[in-house]
């Protein structure tokens, strides 16, 4: 079985967003990070957020980051996203062509070991990749901006409560 480059990359970009989980990550520093093409990776930034595994803020200091911590989300998911709509061999396929189709009984063998890749991989999580991995980390982390606090956060940071001083009647 051979993965997609796309599937590669999917994986490398979460990977990296969990390495630097508190930063805005830009397009450009995951590229050069995992050695890939900015048009071909764009297209990947694009899946993975339209399928919620990560955020996207538009703009001149925009980015992306994790859409939800990375113990929740499942490398079989990822690569179910990516890979599901090729299929695995030709007998998977809408337009099976094989003369043998109709004696062959390979077709649920395969359909249990792709089922079994999948199950094995669901039980993985981006984290587990990342988490005490030092030379990942060091090969990931980027110093770069903070993820902007959303509006009616509880985050005050930099803010001293003061109480509002009535205006004594005249």
């Amino acid at each position: 079985m051979r993965l997609t480059t796309r599937t590669n990359l999917a994986l490398r970009t979460l990977m990296f967003c969990a390495v630097n989980k508190d930063t805005l990550v830009r397009k450009q520093d995951v590229a050069t990070a995992v050695n890939a093409s900015e048009n071909h990776l764009a297209q990947v930034i694009n899946k993975l957020a339209q399928e919620g595994f990560i955020t996207t803020l538009r703009g001149r200091h925009g980015g992306f980051h994790l859409a939800r911590p990375a113990d929740c989300i499942s490398v079989g998911a990822v690569f179910r996203v990516f890979e599901s709509s090729l299929p695995f061999i030709e007998c998977f396929s809408d337009h099976n062509t094989c003369p043998l189709k109709e004696h062959c009984v390979m077709r649920p063998h395969l359909s249990r070991a792709v089922d079994a890749f999948y199950g094995a991989l669901d039980e993985l999580y981006v984290s587990e990749l990342v988490s005490c991995n030092s030379g990942l980390e060091a090969l990931l982390t980027i110093s770069g901006p903070r993820i902007p606090a959303k509006c009616g956060s509880k985050k005050t940071e930099g803010f001293i409560a003061r109480p509002v001083q009535k205006l004594a009647a005249e």
